[in-house]
């Protein structure tokens, strides 16, 4: 059965919007160019929108399989496959959101040393930031859902700094358009997957959300907002880079934003980089959290205990990665692990919830 959440604990519908865009936006804007970009070039702007097309259709696939009576993965767990498997399962898909969070936690860390604090040492920002996410997802999901909400609306403005790399654009960069074979766009819409992932967190805080028949629509909503938030950076940073140096650039983002510059402040790159932790703290916390309801749904462990071990693992882990290829590796399996969550496991886990409901349903008739 699902679980039931008192109203003071839940938040209005709308805020749906911000808690999918805000789970969705977060490090890897900083670096995707050239990852899209590796297949399809100048076209992998069209692989981008078929990406983001089909998590529209995942997202209609989960509320057609979140329920009053499954109204979680939980739930829809131990209804499909009994408690002990169920139970199992939801565990495995701990492991995933850990990672989800873990890969944001550590990408940051990385971007603050190579282009901050160069000396600073990594088990100094772990702890630091590791203290940051207790304090936050220990304060309960209402809290989240504000964090998600600012970081949304304050970066929103970060936005109009694009001014300075459209003067410098060349439309040249972006031809020929439509020159790659379907092939090549699909596997760079592969690689877009890690811009989009977040949004099955629903899965778990779907009965913290008010009013569950408005929820899909502002979840939809949401999503485009991604979508068109990626598209616009995306052409701008083809029309801004040619594709032979686009693929050079570790960071292109922040690149680009080099440029900015004003009379009171000339590395404006640093103020975006801080600025910035806003935007991760969304998608860092709210996978931290659904870690620890998956947590409290099975093992019945308290949430502030089983949120100490895993940032504590979340630490220990980010040390021990010593270069930047470590963590692209960490980020890279995310991604591939994440693919096979929404496009392979979510699809299979509502095909088998409806036959489970429809033996039931002849079950209960023929008796």
């Amino acid at each position: 059965m699902g679980v039931r959440v008192k109203e003071q604990f839940q938040v209005s519908t709308f805020f749906t919007f911000f808690l999918i865009h805000g789970s969705q936006t977060g490090i890897g804007i900083l670096n995707y160019q050239p990852h899209i970009a590796k297949y399809a070039k100048q076209d992998a702007w069209i692989s981008l929108i078929i990406s983001g097309i089909t998590i529209h259709l995942i997202l209609f696939i989960i509320f057609k399989m979140l329920d009053s009576n499954n109204n979680d993965l939980v739930a829809v767990h131990e209804h499909c496959f009994g408690k002990v498997i169920g139970n199992a399962l939801s565990i495995f898909v701990l492991a995933y959101f850990w990672l989800a969070s873990f890969t944001v936690f550590r990408t940051y860390i990385e971007v603050i040393q190579i282009w901050v604090y160069p000396t600073i040492k990594t088990w100094q920002l772990s702890i630091l930031i590791g203290a940051l996410l207790f304090y936050i997802v220990s304060s309960g999901f209402r809290i989240l859902t504000g964090f998600s909400f600012w970081g949304v609306i304050l970066p929103s403005f970060l936005f109009l700094l694009i001014y300075f790399p459209m003067k410098y654009t060349n439309y040249i960069f972006l031809l020929p358009a439509f020159s790659h074979p379907i092939s090549d766009l699909l596997l760079s819409a592969k690689a877009s997957t890690l811009l989009f992932l977040g949004f099955e967190w629903i899965l778990l805080y779907y009965p913290f959300i008010k009013d569950s028949s408005k929820i899909p629509k502002w979840a939809h909503y949401g999503n485009l907002y991604t979508i068109i938030v990626y598209l616009i950076i995306t052409l701008i940073s083809f029309l801004y880079f040619d594709q032979d140096v686009l693929q050079q650039l570790p960071w292109p983002t922040l690149m680009m934003l080099k440029i900015v510059q004003f009379s009171f402040l000339e590395r404006f790159e640093y103020v975006f980089i801080f600025i910035w932790l806003l935007v991760i703290i969304p998608p860092m916390c709210i996978s931290m959290w659904a870690c620890t309801r998956i947590v409290k749904r099975t093992l019945s462990v308290p949430p502030k205990v089983s949120l100490i071990l895993l940032i504590l693992l979340a630490i220990i882990a980010s040390i021990s990665l010593k270069d930047i290829e470590s963590v692209d590796k960490i980020s890279n399996t995310a991604s591939n692990v994440g693919f096979v969550f929404i496009y392979i496991y979510i699809p299979l886990l509502f095909i088998t919830k409806k036959i489970k409901d429809h033996y039931l349903k002849n079950k209960i008739t023929s008796v």
